[in-house]
């Protein structure tokens, strides 16, 4: 299991990891903030997949900029549990991927923040798992079994190359476009008119709030 340190010393730089255009296009005012402290902000899209997340979050923190960096994977994911519906959150207490997991720093602040930015919204936490393709049927049933609570495709590949690049805080928070009882045949469908652009780019303040809380000493 990865563990994610506590802060120390001057607040790192932040980047924000996501898969796809739409999602990053939401995310992209991060890119033009200042986070804790004046800090950099830096929307990455990493192309989907695990393999692309490993590859593009590994290149970017070998560079001098990044390299102390705290990270956040972000966008879209399936839900698991039975009741979700497209337009909740998934904030992750741990990150879990075929040969380990990866636990998440001040999982409980940033839940707290994500539900102060986009009232109204469920706020889910707990283990979000990864996957290597579109989960569907069945499988979404047996992953449910595991205790996770939402897949994706990226977060796990993309928290567990950002702790192996060097100790940092982690996170991962996800929008559901995708749940049980509301499956979707593409991503531009959510029912019931919900847009996951549009919270996903609520979202921010509460990001902006995490990273500025990596000032504080923990207790």
């Amino acid at each position: 299991m990865d563990h994610s340190p506590g802060p120390s010393g001057p607040v790192p730089p932040l980047l924000i990891a996501c898969a796809l255009g739409i999602e990053s296009l939401a995310l992209r005012r991060g890119g033009r903030s200042g986070g804790a402290d004046g800090g950099r902000v830096t929307v990455l899209r990493t192309g989907m997949g695990p393999r692309n997340a490993e590859r593009a979050v590994g290149a970017a923190l070998g560079g001098s900029d990044l390299r102390s960096a705290a990270v956040i994977a972000s966008g879209f994911c399936a839900g698991l549990l039975p009741g979700m519906s497209p337009g909740d959150l998934v904030v992750a207490g741990e990150t879990r991927h075929d040969d380990g997991s990866t636990v998440c720093t001040e999982t409980e602040l940033l839940a707290a923040a994500v539900s102060r930015a986009v009232p109204g919204r469920r706020v889910h936490t707990g283990p979000l798992t990864g996957s290597d393709h579109v989960v569907r049927g069945p499988e979404r049933s047996r992953l449910r079994t595991t205790g996770a609570i939402a897949v994706d495709m990226e977060s796990a590949a993309t928290l567990r190359t950002a702790v192996r690049a060097g100790p940092r805080p982690v996170a991962a928070v996800r929008v559901v476009v995708d749940a049980p009882e509301h499956e979707l045949v593409r991503i531009g469908t959510v029912r019931g008119g919900i847009s996951a652009f549009r919270v996903l780019r609520a979202v921010l303040p509460a990001f902006h709030e995490w990273h500025r809380s990596l000032l504080l000493p923990r207790r």
